[in-house]
């Protein structure tokens, strides 16, 4: 896949830390080069649509599922993607494999919700499939005489384990190369060590905006006076300042905490950016990962049925899995606060910016200048479609 933009590899390393700083004492962030305008299309027309779903998202690996959620075998997970349900299995041998859920003979889904199981059982007639999608049962099989079990498995999509993820291309056949995808930015998601991370819990939920409109929320803190000024984003992270760099298509932005300048007067400060600041990735084309000192938020946000609306998976990860019930319940107060951020707070602003593309008649949308990394995020989506900005 072309790269569309300039590539800046700086290393998430202690220089990150004083760019924040430099930025908070200056009272500035890091700026675009000019204000982008974007027509209303870009986010409701129905060709852009469909367009994003055939040659973007049913062609680009996406990091479906987390390591941790499916560790064992014969461990699996259901999800619904793009209106298709995709199974992830874990098989006897260990290797995480994603299969089209649905059953060679009449199509219903063998398998539902996630857990462990050896064998995956259609309910209408019974055909049971295991966890490396091999069709292993058919009931009456004299009356199936002629057919090779061997060739009437699960479709299997193309799929691969890295950095933590089970990655998958939704159309089967298709190439993928996870290494390729994530080009300049593959090193340093891999010394996160996400595979090691303790799963905690997901959230979904649908969403009346179009799902870029989602993802924009996620790549700038312009809004956090105003959206997030009573919760623990607003309160902990200065306002309308990040540091970003971008990695080809992906994106990462530093959001300083607010005691970032304590670091100035310490002779003994601790730079590490991941202490200093909310450490946020753009995967593209759909996921935010949103790391704090403690773990990691999986934001994952795909289109709904028409052009404003979306549906949005909002996961955890802890950076050191729990133990006890002590410590899940800890994991789980501090996903609630976080949640709350996302669900309360930007998805419940963000239908009201949906009604706006929606019905506007104002032409054009307005990324400021400190919006970089939204301007990063709509043109390289943009450039994909061969869309057209203002």
């Amino acid at each position: 896949m072309t790269i569309t933009e300039t590539t800046d590899t700086t290393p998430l390393g202690e220089g990150v830390t004083r760019r924040a700083l430099a930025l908070v004492t200056d009272g500035t962030t890091d700026m675009a080069a000019d204000v982008l305008r974007v027509p209303l299309g870009y986010y409701r027309d129905p060709a852009v649509l469909v367009r994003e779903r055939r040659d973007i998202l049913e062609r680009t690996p996406l990091a479906l599922i987390p390591t941790a959620q499916v560790s064992m075998p014969h461990d699996f997970v259901v999800r619904e993607v793009l209106g298709r349900s995709v199974l992830v299995s874990r098989d006897a041998d260990g290797v995480a494999r994603a299969f089209l859920n649905y059953c060679r003979h009449r199509g219903a889904r063998p398998a539902e919700g996630c857990g462990s199981a050896r064998r995956f059982t259609c309910p209408y007639h019974a055909w049971t499939y295991d966890s490396a999608g091999q069709l292993v049962g058919i009931p009456g099989e004299e009356g199936f005489a002629g057919i090779d079990p061997t060739d009437h498995g699960l479709v299997e999509l193309p799929s691969e384990e890295r950095h933590g993820f089970i990655w998958v291309v939704l159309t089967a056949g298709a190439p993928i190369d996870v290494v390729g995808h994530l080009g300049p930015l593959d090193a340093e998601l891999g010394a996160w060590d996400y595979a090691s991370y303790g799963y905690l819990t997901e959230q979904e939920f649908p969403a009346a905006v179009n799902w870029k409109n989602g993802l924009e929320a996620f790549a700038e803190s312009y809004h956090f006076p105003y959206v997030h000024g009573t919760s623990v984003i607003g309160q902990n992270t200065v306002a309308n300042t990040s540091v970003h760099d971008a990695f080809g298509h992906h994106h990462r932005m530093g959001f300083p905490f607010n005691w970032i300048t304590a670091l100035a007067d310490d002779p003994n400060a601790d730079w590490d950016p991941t202490n200093q600041m909310g450490i946020i990735y753009w995967i593209y084309p759909n996921l935010v990962l949103a790391n704090s000192p403690v773990g990691v938020e999986l934001i994952d946000i795909l289109p709904g049925n028409d052009p404003v609306s979306c549906v949005v998976r909002h996961g955890y990860m802890s950076k050191v899995p729990a133990t006890n019930d002590e410590e899940r319940a800890g994991y789980e107060s501090m996903y609630e606060q976080v949640h709350m951020a996302v669900s309360d707070e930007d998805f419940t602003m963000l239908p009201s910016c949906g009604d706006g593309v929606r019905n506007g008649q104002h032409h054009h949308m307005l990324i400021g200048r400190n919006e970089i990394g939204v301007q990063h995020l709509v043109r390289v989506l943009a450039a994909e479609l061969d869309f057209e900005l203002g």
